[in-house]
């Protein structure tokens, strides 16, 4: 078991350095955070504290191995834990270290190709804590690339549901600058979990390129496919229909009553409109949000006929989620799982504002999902399954 003791000392020297140096004293405390959670993994690893002995032990320790660590606050000294022949490694250092390499990749291109500006220049300075040489980035390239497309490529296996969306990265695409589209994906597996399934960069949210985002996805051994959740987008429909003809489609239901709102012949009923779109929504049954519909439209047809003409087009799509079971209709009415993964994408390419190349927003995006990819796969069960699975399986 990890020692209390490691815990409180490590605690007390990180205020200790705070208190007595402030913003100067972090690079010291980042060190001691580091080098104590490593030595605390190591300590979880092996199942027993620094010279405990245990029934419990798996293995013993073998010293340390320095390694210098660049981060935003210049090189950190830090002391890798090392286990006799068992080959552990801590994966808090390799999970707080790969977006940030992305990071400080995308921009180092930026500088090299010479599209920088002053602030690229002291971003870099700042991010790296150094100045990259061509060699540098060559070789983190091709580190990061290797492992990226490893998880880009991974067999999947069976997905219940898939939520897709799309987010648009500034990047220079044959001399000029093109908003990008990046194509996303994740599933909720037979076990509950959510897992990023697919991330891909794309001139467009075309028809094409979706239909190769769902190739892609086939080719990796998706199956078992029982309902789509996305936003309302002709290229991403038309290549859904072709590749997922019997697979039922949910319109995220949040973006449907933002579109609702647009046809309100005045400002004053956005809200009014807003409402009754929640109404219908929140129906306890199918039928319920059929006969609500219904009297939306008589309600509405003089009033705000062209609303009442969209709604009676559209808001079907919204309630395919009455197909699936009830415990699952938060979960999967909206995409909006989607859009905190994007929401943390646009934070962490932020600073980078212009890609330099398609390779290089990917790459960055790919870092970031990773990280959000992990978190998921090793949390808590996402959804229970169970009332999904007793409707028995799909063929598709």
């Amino acid at each position: 078991m990890i020692s209390d003791q490691l815990k409180d000392t490590l605690v007390e020297e990180i205020v200790k350095g705070l208190i007595g140096q402030g913003i100067e004293g972090l690079k010291p405390v980042l060190e001691l955070l580091f080098n104590g959670t490593m030595k605390m993994e190591r300590e979880q690893f092996l199942g027993a504290g620094s010279h405990e002995r245990t029934e419990d032990r798996k293995g013993y320790a073998n010293g340390y191995k320095p390694k210098e660590l660049q981060t935003r606050l210049g090189a950190l000294n830090l002391q890798i834990p090392q286990v006799r022949g068992l080959g552990f490694y801590p994966q808090s250092l390799e999970k707080g270290t790969r977006s940030e390499k992305a990071l400080k990749l995308a921009i180092a291109q930026m500088y090299l190709e010479g599209v920088s500006t002053r602030r690229v220049q002291d971003i870099t300075e700042k991010l790296c804590g150094l100045e990259i040489s061509s060699t540098q980035v060559s070789r983190l390239t091709q580190e990061l690339d290797g492992q990226f497309e490893q998880f880009r490529n991974r067999p999947i296996g069976e997905v219940c549901y898939l939520i897709i969306d799309a987010i648009y990265l500034k990047v220079r695409h044959n001399g000029s600058v093109i908003d990008m589209a990046i194509l996303l994906g994740y599933g909720i597996t037979l076990e509950g979990k959510r897992e990023i399934l697919g991330a891909s960069a794309s001139l467009s949210e075309a028809e094409v390129h979706w239909r190769e985002f769902f190739k892609h996805l086939q080719s990796r051994g998706m199956r078992g496919l029982r309902l789509i959740i996305s936003d309302d987008h002709a290229g991403m429909k038309s290549a859904r229909k072709a590749m997922f003809p019997s697979v039922p489609w949910q319109r995220c239901q949040f973006h449907l009553a933002q579109n609702a709102q647009s046809y309100a012949p005045k400002k004053s009923m956005r809200l009014e409109i807003a409402e009754v779109m929640r109404e219908i929504f929140n129906s306890p049954t199918a039928e319920m949000a059929q006969d609500m519909k219904r009297r939306v439209i008589e309600r509405y047809e003089k009033r705000a006929p062209e609303f009442a003409k969209w709604l009676e087009e559209n808001i079907d799509e919204g309630l395919t989620v009455y197909q699936f079971p009830k415990e699952h209709w938060k979960r999967v009415r909206t995409s909006n799982g989607m859009e905190r993964v994007n929401k943390e994408i646009k934070r962490r390419t932020r600073v980078a504002v212009l890609f330099p190349n398609p390779a290089s927003a990917l790459r960055l995006v790919t870092g970031v999902v990773i990280e959000i990819h992990e978190e998921w796969v090793t949390g808590k069960q996402y959804l229970d399954m169970s009332p999904l699975l007793s409707q028995g399986p799909r063929n598709e």
